[in-house]
């Protein structure tokens, strides 16, 4: 029979008896949200993103804007009296992976969309203190000399096929078909700024 003692000595049996604690205490944590409707249906009026903002979020990600902004809005008064409605599981069934993020050198953009015009992100884009003197976030003026059907969306068709088969993602067919005519003479600027203004826009309002 093992004693505390003799099995802290045995590094086999510690770690192969520490995995199973840890596998068992996964499992309880993780399989029920797989059943657990909030976190696994999409809020109603949530769809999948277009094309363009598929595009947008990757040229999102690649540009590292998470580094600096969440995408989630905690269940805090001093964030839904800034932010809005707190975020909620449903809001990010089409995310993968999901943008929550920690770290707000910049303000959280989970309910960004609709708040500003296509111009006013246009110009904090280029040159950020045009718009908020204080701030200390770059401007990004070459993604309005890029564009988007030559870089991250070359491989747009491919993209959404994969996200419909093997994620879930409800695109009919001729959405995928006509992918690469809805980024046709589109920027990278225009993309992301596509991305921007859907963002949070299905998720619930505050009363």
């Amino acid at each position: 029979m093992f004693s505390h003692k003799t099995l802290e000595k045995n590094i086999g049996w510690l770690m192969v008896l520490s995995f199973i604690v840890v596998s068992i205490g996964g499992l309880v944590q993780i399989v029920p949200l797989f059943f657990q409707k909030s976190t696994t249906e999409p809020v109603p009026g949530l769809k999948p993103y277009n094309a363009l903002e598929l595009a947008g979020r990757d040229i999102y990600i690649r540009e590292g804007c998470y580094t600096c902004h969440s995408q989630m809005v905690r269940p805090f008064r001093a964030e839904t009296e800034r932010y809005g409605h707190f975020s909620v599981a449903g809001e990010f069934v089409y995310d993968r992976p999901f943008q929550w993020g920690s770290k707000r050198t910049g303000p959280d953009l989970h309910r960004v969309g609709g708040r500003y015009s296509d111009q006013w992100h246009y110009v904090h884009l280029m040159q950020p203190r045009d718009v908020v003197p204080e701030s200390n976030m770059p401007a990004y003026p070459w993604l309005a000399e890029r564009m988007v059907s030559e870089t991250t969306g070359k491989d747009i068709v491919k993209k959404m096929t994969v996200l419909k088969n093997w994620a879930g993602h409800p695109y009919t067919d001729q959405e995928i078909a006509e992918a690469p005519a809805m980024l046709e003479g589109k920027t990278e600027m225009e993309a992301l700024i596509a991305y921007l203004q859907v963002l949070g826009t299905a998720g619930p309002k505050l009363q």
